[in-house]
C-alpha cells in the first residue's frame, strides 16, 4: 500500500516520502480500514519535526522508532473485522483518530475506538472531526462545564479547533464571542458566533465584557492578560501556547496549572482524549448543529505540502488530505 512515512524528524520537504509499504496486519479486537480522507492537525507537524523534545522520550530521540507512517485522523470503510469485533462489519462507513498511520491506504484501528459515519457526512467531512472537534468539546463540555447563557470567549475561532469549538458552544446554548484575524471575520460569524473580534483591530484582554470561560486555541496573550476579562469564577482553558523546543505548547498549560491553586478563577490545560466522543459528535453531524470547515484538500502525494501550510499557521478549520484521489 502506499504511505507517507518519514524515517528522521525534520522539514517536511525534506524528511515525508510516499512510498509503498506492507499492509497492517490486524490482530483479535482489531479492525483493518480502507482509508478514503484523512485530516491534518498541529499534532502531525509535532511529530515529523520531533519538538517538543521532551516528546521523543515516546518516539525516539535521535531519530523516530522505526518507520513511521503520519496521519492522526482518518475515514475510511471496514475492509477486515478481527475475531471478537461485533459492532462493524465489512463495507461499514467509520470515523476515528489513530495516532499515527492516517496517511496511507489501509490503517489497522481498535475496534473500540471507530465510530460509524453518518451517512450523511463525506468521508472528507467526517475524517476533519476527531482531533479538533473531541478537544473544543473537551474543553467546553468536561473542563469549561459550559451552562446555557454563560458568555463564552474563543480565542483563535477560526482554527481547526476553534470552528468546532463556535459551534459546539451553541449547542449547548452559550453566548459566543469568536477571536479572529480580519479575513476571517465573516466566516466565524457564519458558523454562529454572536460577537466577532478582529484581533487587527482590537485587543479582547482589554475590553469591557467579562467571560464565565475562556478556551485559548493560540496562546498568544498572557494568562494574566485573560484573566482581566474573566469572571472572578471563570474557566480559563488553553490548548497550548508557544513552540520553544523544550515545552513548546505544553509551556501555557503548565503555567495555567501551576498558577489555577492560586487564584480564584479556574485555569485548566486541556489536551485531546481520543474517540471518547465520537457517538455524541456524530449526532450533532448528524443534526446538521456541526459543520467541518475545511480550508484546503490535498492528494495523499501532496501531504508535505499540506504540512508546510499547516505550520504557516493560518489555516481557515481543517486542512484535508484525499487519500482515495491518489488510487
Amino acid at each position: 500500500m502506499k504511505a507517507i512515512v518519514y524515517d528522521e524528524y525534520g522539514a517536511p520537504d525534506d524528511v515525508l516520502e510516499l512510498r509503498e509499504i506492507n499492509k497492517p496486519l490486524i490482530g483479535d479486537g482489531e479492525v483493518l480500514v480502507r482509508i478514503r480522507a484523512a485530516s491534518a492537525n498541529p499534532y502531525d507537524w509535532h511529530m515529523v519535526r520531533g519538538l517538543p523534545y521532551p516528546m521523543r522520550v515516546m518516539t525516539g530521540l535521535r531519530t523516530p522508532k522505526g518507520t513511521t507512517v503520519l496521519g492522526s485522523d482518518m475515514a475510511g470503510q471496514v475492509e477486515e473485522v478481527g475475531k471478537g469485533v461485533t459492532r462493524f462489519r465489512t463495507g461499514d462507513a467509520v470515523y476515528s483518530e489513530v495516532g499515527s498511520g492516517g496517511f496511507a491506504e489501509y490503517v489497522s484501528v481498535s475496534g473500540d475506538s471507530l465510530a460509524l459515519k453518518p451517512a450523511s457526512v463525506s468521508f472528507e467531512h467526517a475524517a476533519a472531526v476527531p482531533m479538533a472537534a473531541e478537544s473544543a468539546l473537551l474543553g467546553l463540555r468536561d473542563k469549561g462545564n459550559v451552562q446555557p447563557g454563560q458568555k463564552v470567549l474563543i480565542n483563535g475561532a477560526s482554527g481547526g479547533v476553534g470552528t468546532f469549538a463556535v459551534q459546539i458552544a451553541k449547542h449547548f446554548g452559550a453566548e459566543v464571542t469568536g477571536v479572529c484575524s480580519t479575513k476571517n471575520v465573516e466566516l466565524v460569524r457564519s458558523i454562529g458566533a454572536d460577537h466577532v473580534v478582529d484581533y487587527n483591530e482590537e485587543d479582547f484582554t482589554q475590553g469591557d465584557q467579562r467571560y464565565d470561560l475562556i478556551l485559548d486555541a493560540v496562546g498568544n496573550h498572557s494568562i494574566s492578560e485573560c484573566r482581566r476579562v474573566m469572571a472572578p469564577k471563570g474557566t480559563y482553558g488553553t490548548f497550548g501556547g508557544g513552540n520553544g523546543r523544550w515545552l513548546g505548547p505544553a509551556s501555557q498549560q503548565l503555567k495555567a496549572a501551576l498558577t489555577s491553586p492560586f487564584v480564584g478563577q479556574k485555569l485548566v490545560p486541556v489536551n485531546d482524549k481520543p474517540n471518547q466522543d465520537l457517538d455524541f459528535l456524530s449526532g450533532l453531524l448528524e443534526a446538521g448543529e456541526i459543520t467541518p470547515v475545511i480550508d484546503r484538500t490535498y492528494r495523499l502525494s501532496e501531504v508535505p505540502d499540506a504540512m508546510r501550510y499547516l505550520e504557516e499557521g493560518h489555516v481557515r478549520g481543517k486542512i484535508v488530505i484525499a487519500v482515495a484521489d491518489d488510487e
